[in-house]
């Protein structure tokens, strides 16, 4: 395909960017902040962007800022078109993680970030001083979204199949563990399906259900359980579990890390849950960006390194 040179007179590149951000977030002073610029150049960059492309691009309303059709079309437009550019860029750097100063966005659900944060810290200290992260959430139901959207760079989770652009690559495929803290189970070996029933139970649930896979098994068995706390968030259930007799059920690799730094006790899960693969993902345009490879290199192997024996 040739490019009409005159087609591209007078277009700032940056003006591109600074749409695909403002229709992200919907709100000129959020963008100004995502940007790192002032509400004064934002709001002025809207004005040229409107001039350009003759359309009100975001109109006020009740609910806020809205795009109009066109600004929501050379959104669907502009985002692969400035990943392959940005790409391109990427491609002509030579990556050396000693003295790159490079930030990567890595998006994870909180589980994980529990699971690797530890670990990556301190490999990066030693091997890349100068990379930084910048660790945004997201889960299964998200990531593909989240590439498309450039919201971050590698995602980081159990992610479903996702479409033809995306690269993924299987990092590790784990199971389940019962975790409790204060319910009186020290005596107990075995997690009989009784006692299962007999507690209630912490979910951890992105979209705030009350139900999981197991509890689609036990409905087989006629029998259900007492989901008394549903969170979207890992982060709290170890203070939940100390203070109450209750049970969660969760990744392996996050029940063997809390019994060790939290106190927790654990046992294998009486309901068959399913397995699940934790991958990463990033943009198919990407595959030649050496720093990006290299990350995800790294965190394949601290994964490697922290899962328990077993699993």
């Amino acid at each position: 395909m040739s490019i009409k040179e005159g087609h591209f007179r007078g277009v700032d590149l940056n003006l591109m960017v600074t749409l695909t951000v403002l229709l992200r977030e919907r709100s000129v002073s959020r963008a100004a902040a995502r940007l790192h610029l002032g509400q004064p150049a934002v709001s002025g960059a809207l004005a040229r962007l409107r001039e350009m492309f003759d359309d009100p691009l975001l109109v006020r309303t009740a609910h806020g800022m809205e795009p109009t059709e066109r600004a929501l079309e050379l959104e669907r437009r502009l985002l692969p078109a400035l990943g392959e550019i940005e790409a391109a860029l990427l491609q002509r750097r030579d990556f050396d993680p000693l003295t790159s100063d490079r930030t990567f966005v890595v998006g994870m659900p909180d589980w994980v970030e529990l699971w690797l944060a530890p670990r990556i810290l301190p490999s990066l200290s030693t091997c890349a001083p100068g990379v930084r992260l910048a660790i945004v959430p997201t889960d299964p139901f998200r990531g593909t979204e989240m590439l498309e959207r450039n919201e971050m760079d590698l995602g980081i989770g159990p992610f479903a199949k996702g479409a033809a652009w995306r690269r993924e690559r299987a990092w590790q495929t784990m199971g389940f563990r019962c975790v409790y803290g204060a319910a009186p189970l020290d005596a107990c070996q075995i997690l009989s399906l009784q006692d299962y029933l007999r507690f209630p139970h912490v979910l951890v649930s992105y979209r705030g259900a009350f139900d999981s896979t197991a509890d689609t098994w036990l409905a087989t068995q006629g029998q259900a359980r007492d989901v008394r706390y549903s969170s979207a968030r890992f982060a709290s259930v170890p203070a939940i579990l100390k203070g109450t007799a209750a049970l969660a059920t969760v990744p392996a690799v996050l029940a063997d890390q809390w019994c060790a730094t939290e106190g927790l006790r654990q046992l294998p899960c009486p309901v068959p849950m399913p397995d699940f693969t934790v991958t990463a993902v990033w943009s198919a345009a990407r595959d030649n960006d050496a720093g990006l490879m290299w990350l995800a290199n790294t965190f394949a192997g601290l994964a490697q390194d922290g899962v328990p024996a077993g699993i």
